[in-house]
């Protein structure tokens, strides 16, 4: 099951293809799920989720490798089947990203410096006709502001694999702001 933020979001587009998005604070994730592979068909259909925008490292693989495990694999390989457009929006520069989405037949978007919205921008431009995008990603300072500052709705995944220090310290810096977000649902209930 899935964690939503009620942020009384408005969310459209002007006359001139613009996505507008009025938030109340663009750290606190939309969503909060386990992992990538629980977002189904039922939650995009639902959260009227209409393109599924994807961070790549620790998000879908570990940075240590580029093979999915196998229930990941699976996952991808059913993509065509949530019924919407759907990429992978990269700040890395490795060619292996690059590699593994064409492995996979994913559209990809690589160095897109998130949290700033250059990638993100990118990958709206390339669905003009999607209303309600979504970004997921393991990291709130660049895949939960990222989307924040595009206007559109974030969900966070745990990362797969905190191998570093640095890793461990960037979620340790990020866990406040995971305990506001479970604290303002517990309190919404």
């Amino acid at each position: 099951m899935y964690e939503k933020y009620d942020s009384k979001k408005i969310e459209h587009r002007s006359g001139n293809g613009m996505r507008l998005a009025f938030m109340r604070f663009p750290l606190l994730p939309t969503y909060i799920l386990s992992e990538l592979t629980d977002i189904t068909q039922d939650f995009l259909q639902k959260e009227k989720i209409d393109l599924l925008i994807m961070d790549f490292d620790n998000t879908i693989v570990p940075y240590t490798t580029s093979e999915p495990t196998e229930e990941m694999a699976e996952w991808i390989q059913s993509l065509p089947e949530l019924g919407i457009p759907y990429c992978v929006v990269s700040n890395s520069r490795k060619p292996r990203v690059v590699v593994f989405c064409e492995k996979y037949g994913i559209p990809v978007f690589t160095n897109a410096k998130k949290p700033f919205s250059k990638g993100i921008r990118q990958a709206l431009a390339a669905y003009p006709d999607s209303v309600h995008a979504a970004l997921v990603g393991d990291q709130i300072y660049t895949d939960v502001l990222g989307a924040g500052l595009a206007g559109i709705r974030s969900i966070l995944v745990t990362p797969i694999h905190l191998h570093k220090w640095y890793l461990i310290l960037r979620h340790w810096v990020e866990i406040p702001w995971i305990k506001m977000k479970k604290c303002i649902i517990r309190r919404s209930r």
